[in-house]
């Protein structure tokens, strides 16, 4: 048994994740270089090698003849008979082949052969490992600024943290660790190149499948979800399990569980809503905080109006327009807000209310009365 070769073989294999069987045939490779570079033709070479002790066996194929006139590919019968006295012209002899007599330059040769197996399996298991946590959230130590991206250390390799994938006003110290969401993982000649995110909207449902354990086990929804990285987000959620609260279970008691995110979001304000298929009782909710009066969305168009009272219409905007934005995106709606006065003034209420015959309701609902009619015809007079 060649106990130093399957010693080597099972630290390499326990220290890089490589295989044996590969390195094994990283071995084999290298020997029929080095046979290639002593000889000249590997043709009529063979090797037997043992996957379990690591012994092998290294031999030329030769046919027996009176004359030769190929040394690699043939032998006398006089010196086969000298190997065994029951070889006969014609047969085919094994002559073992002694590594130890190979050049310097033959075995330079050989051992760059197995380096660089060792260093492409090293690759492809890097580039394995990291390609199925893409689209995942892992926790990574900042290395160092780059003009303006950041090396994020990964654990086995540092990935890239780009400029436009970084939360504005966000500034890492070296060492620091942080949580990003593996965008891309690209495979490269030297090694895996991995891209990060900070701003993208999956990292906050990926904080809220870790942090949140109805959301991980599939019992509460996230339906959807829209993020202005470093300011807001809100999110839609519904329960699977009439008992559970989906809305509930995503803050925690006293809050816990959100702010357990917010603080890893460092303060990002986070909106959390029930999903509602009913797209005006939606809409209504992803508008929040702001109280609505009523709610017309159109299906088909994919617009609402929403009218709210005088005193919430800056609410429901939201300083620069951020509110409305984010519950759009939400609820794929184009919103239209408009106060109760301004309603009135413009006789929405009348125009919603009062449609012609021939008008199909989408859906309406009226938050202050309660009221609320599904799609379908208005009822004729």
């Amino acid at each position: 048994m060649n106990k130093e070769l399957l010693e080597a073989l099972n630290v390499l294999e326990k220290e890089k994740d490589i295989s044996k069987e590969t390195l094994l045939e990283a071995i084999e490779n290298s020997l029929l270089t080095a046979c290639k570079n002593h000889f000249g033709k590997v043709d009529n070479i063979k090797i037997n090698m043992n996957h379990e002790t690591c012994d092998y066996e290294l031999y030329a194929e030769k046919e027996v003849v009176e004359e030769v006139e190929d040394p690699m590919l043939q032998i006398t019968l006089e010196k086969a008979r000298e190997l065994n006295p029951k070889y006969c012209l014609g047969d085919m002899v094994h002559v073992e082949i002694k590594s130890k007599e190979f050049g310097r330059i033959a075995t330079t040769n050989a051992k760059n052969v197995i380096l660089q197996k060792i260093r492409e399996e090293e690759r492809k298991v890097l580039y394995d490992q990291y390609y199925s946590l893409e689209k995942e959230v892992v926790t990574g130590v900042v290395q160092r600024y780059f003009g303006r991206n950041v090396s994020i250390n990964l654990g086995k390799v540092d990935a890239v943290l780009k400029d436009t994938e970084q939360v504005k006003g966000e500034h890492f110290e070296p060492t620091e660790r942080i949580k990003v969401y593996i965008l891309e993982v690209k495979d490269t000649t030297k090694g895996p190149r991995i891209m990060v995110s900070r701003t993208h909207p999956e990292l906050v449902k990926r904080l809220f499948e870790a942090e949140v354990t109805e959301v991980k086990d599939g019992t509460v929804e996230i339906k959807a979800i829209s993020r202005e990285a470093g300011s807001r987000t809100k999110i839609a959620v519904a329960s699977n399990d009439p008992n559970v609260d989906a809305v509930g279970a995503c803050v925690g008691v006293n809050g816990a569980r959100v702010n357990a995110i917010v603080d890893e979001l460092r303060g990002e304000k986070i909106d959390i809503i029930n999903w509602n298929d009913n797209p005006a009782l939606l809409i209504e909710n992803a508008l929040s905080p702001a109280k609505v009066i009523s709610v017309w969305a159109d299906e088909d168009e994919r617009t609402a109006q929403v009218i709210v009272p005088d005193y919430q219409l800056s609410l429901a905007i939201g300083k620069e327009g951020q509110n409305a934005r984010l519950a759009a995106r939400l609820t794929g709606y184009k919103i239209d807000i408009k106060s109760e006065s301004q309603a009135r003034e413009l006789g929405l209420f009348d125009e919603i209310i009062y449609e012609e015959d021939d008008q199909e309701y989408v859906g309406y609902y009226e938050a202050e009365d309660g009221y609320e009619e599904e799609a379908g015809e208005p009822e004729q007079e």
